[in-house]
């Protein structure tokens, strides 16, 4: 089974990958994107959810529950600006509108959550930059470790034209804390100018594991084990929206030895 789940280019569902189609026991992701007064409804009353709108403005709403009405103020992933976002600890009977063009991603885990069901807001997320030189990129933390949840780790990055990121290559597939923590992983994929593409390299160190994928805008890439950089060819600005889970909520990660070198002050002129 290839690790690239291609996305529908045209209709309201862009991309799904759920626990029993990745194989794996954690992550479930999927993007929607919805016309001016559309609604989607989600039900899944058995997960903790986390509602990114990553462009437009919607309403989201839980029967019986609370009501977070016309959220949303970026045009799109690559406006300068975090998102909002709504984490649900139980994702029965939710209700998303659209007031104009928008565009949303529905991250999920088992659940339900034990944390309170609230909106995130753009202020209450931290951005900053990674890495240096050609190596540089943004980062946004819409719901990391230091927030309550249970599962769910929930980041997007940006990457310029020509850069590389989540590089030197990393993996976090082994229970070893605090070393490293056990995560599953997807990531969203999203090109400006639109008929861009990135490149996505997942593999171990044995090579048990080895896929090298050209992903186009709104594919997603799954990352069950091993190392995952991306490159961003010339002329392109990346975008991606990660969803992390596993049984830990802890993000440690292991950079691959043969690449770490890069890291040492110096390395590279």
């Amino acid at each position: 089974m290839s690790l690239l789940v291609k996305a529908r280019r045209e209709g309201r569902d862009i991309v799904r990958v759920t626990p029993q189609s990745a194989g794996w026991r954690y992550v479930g992701f999927a993007a929607h994107r919805l016309r001016d007064g559309e609604s989607i409804a989600i039900d899944q009353p058995g997960d903790e959810l986390c509602i990114v709108v990553l462009g437009g403005t919607v309403s989201v709403g839980q029967r019986g529950g609370e009501t977070f009405s016309r959220i949303g103020a970026r045009r799109d992933v690559f406006d300068d600006a975090a998102p909002y976002a709504v984490y649900l600890a139980n994702g029965g009977a939710v209700e998303v509108i659209a007031h104009g063009v928008a565009e949303i991603a529905v991250a999920s885990a088992p659940g339900p959550g034990d944390a309170r069901t609230r909106l995130i807001e753009p202020s209450q997320m931290k951005r900053f930059a990674r890495g240096n030189g050609l190596n540089t990129r943004h980062v946004c933390d819409i719901l990391p470790e230091s927030e309550p949840a249970s599962h769910l780790l929930v980041v997007e990055v940006r990457t310029p034209s020509g850069h590389s990121s989540s590089y030197p290559p990393h993996k976090h597939d082994a229970d070893d804390l605090p070393q490293e923590s056990a995560l599953e992983e997807t990531y969203y994929h999203r090109l400006s100018p639109a008929q861009g593409f990135a490149f996505q390299r997942v593999y171990t160190g044995d090579r048990s594991l080895d896929e090298s994928l050209a992903v186009e805008d709104h594919d997603v890439v799954m990352v069950p084990r091993g190392y995952h950089p991306v490159v961003v060819p010339y002329g392109y600005e990346s975008y991606y929206l990660n969803v992390m889970a596993g049984p830990r909520r802890e993000w440690h990660f292991r950079n691959d030895p043969t690449h770490e070198w890069m890291l040492a002050p110096g390395a590279i002129k």
